[in-house]
């Protein structure tokens, strides 16, 4: 029986992996893949209709719903100009500082991620608008889109966010309010990752700073970004509160975001078809590809590998920091050529035995990975948001790579931080009594 399961394994992963070689799209070779794992641990008919009922069970949840939502949500803020009046705040905050420009991208990206959690969203939206006048003032191309796409991914693990919820659930019902909350400290610590080699990356270039804007100004910029601030406490604390589930939490947060745009004049009811076919994509990619997943997850159970790996892993090693840096090293790899959502629900329910035995607590494992798989998205040669990030500084790919590394690498330290100081995760939860 063990032979059988090695084999189920090395079909599942080996055609996986072959398949994304070739280009294969990811949903269609996670659920070809699984399918041949399954034929080769059982006969074709057994196979088949395990194959049916995982794809139809593994979007079988009120859950998902908070998905698409979430990216209407983004939609409505970017078009309703919500995202603009964040940037004119975080250009008040950051005018003291040498090179406020690309101080003020990357907070604005901290803030936008806050409000929609889509680091694409959050490139483009910002970066949109702040690049022309870094052009103009002198500011590098190239370190200009490394900054915007380095910091946009700091939405996926500050609240709300998908990939979170998707831990949730591939975690065994981890809580998400407790996930939620628990991204605050980590959000702002990768905000910091990437504030550091920039501020070092300005003076060194003696980028200018910005006059510290008149007092009417700050109060202008600080009273007209209060409305989005006050989504984010009233999605977030409701949360917490118990007032509404994740999912009732998108929906509050796609009425509140139009309500808003409304008031500001910069949204009509006529835009909402086109934001709503936007949002198509990229939720119809997202819960297909969970949809696929859960054949994956009948394949993992039919032959029982998550323990057979988790027992692997752990022969490597008996020592916990060993094994930590091994796994974040794998995922790291992991990253460089696969996207966000898919490794989170690959990868959570194989590796959650592996952290069970360790005695970790989930919600600080779920901050970890979505923090270390986020790092992916701009790891070159595959990293999604290096490829938006170049498109809007108008420049070729190569020459983002030279001012990303310095910023990969102190994510990477923070990334340790997170893993071994598990109370960076864990101390806003336990704060609330989400955790004990």
């Amino acid at each position: 029986m063990m032979d059988a399961a090695v084999l189920s394994a090395v079909v599942l992963f080996g055609s996986f992996f072959f398949m994304l070689f070739i280009g294969f799209p990811v949903a269609f070779g996670i659920g070809l893949a699984s399918v041949l794992a399954l034929v080769s641990y059982a006969d074709w008919e057994l196979a088949l209709n395990a194959a049916g009922q995982g794809l139809a069970t593994g979007v079988d949840g009120f859950t998902f719903l908070a998905i698409p939502l979430f990216v209407i949500a983004g939609g409505i803020m970017n078009r309703g100009s919500i995202a603009l009046r964040l940037i004119n705040l975080t250009k008040v905050i950051a005018a003291p500082l040498p090179g406020a420009l690309a101080h003020a991208n990357i907070i604005a990206n901290t803030l936008f991620g806050a409000l929609a959690g889509i680091a694409s969203a959050a490139a483009m939206a910002v970066g949109g608008t702040i690049n022309p006048h870094a052009k103009k003032e002198g500011y590098h191309s190239d370190f200009m889109a490394a900054v915007n796409a380095a910091s946009a991914p700091s939405g996926l693990v500050i609240p709300p966010s998908a990939s979170l919820i998707l831990f949730s659930l591939y975690s065994g019902g981890t809580s998400i309010a407790a996930l939620f909350v628990a991204g605050y400290l980590p959000g702002l610590l990768w905000c910091m990752s990437v504030m550091i080699p920039a501020l070092y990356f300005t003076i060194k270039h003696k980028y200018p700073t910005e006059r510290m804007p008149a007092f009417k100004r700050i109060m202008q910029a600080v009273w007209q970004a209060v409305p989005p601030l006050l989504l984010i406490l009233a999605i977030i604390g409701g949360i917490v509160g118990g007032l509404f589930t994740a999912t009732e939490a998108a929906g509050m947060a796609v009425l509140f975001s139009f309500i808003l745009s409304f008031i500001y004049r910069e949204l009509s009811l006529k835009d909402l078809p086109d934001i709503f076919i936007q949002a198509i994509i990229p939720s119809a990619i997202c819960i297909f590809l969970v949809a696929a997943s859960g054949i994956m997850g009948w394949a993992l159970s039919f032959a029982s590998i998550p323990s057979m790996i988790s027992d692997f892993i752990l022969s490597v090693s008996d020592n916990k920091i060993v094994l930590l840096i091994l796994i974040n090293l794998m995922l790291l790899l992991v990253g460089t050529f696969l996207d966000l959502t898919p490794a989170v629900i690959i990868f959570t329910p194989i590796l959650m035995p592996v952290f069970n035995m360790l005695g970790l607590d989930p919600v600080h494992v779920g901050i970890m990975m979505v923090f270390n798989l986020s790092i992916g998205l701009i790891t070159p040669p595959v990293g999604t948001l290096l490829f938006v990030a170049c498109s809007i500084a108008d420049i070729p790919f190569q020459k983002i790579i030279r001012p990303i590394m310095p910023i990969i690498g102190m994510l990477v330290v923070s990334l340790m931080l997170i893993t071994f100081f598990p109370e960076i995760s864990l101390f806003v939860p336990r704060l609330f009594g989400l955790v004990q």
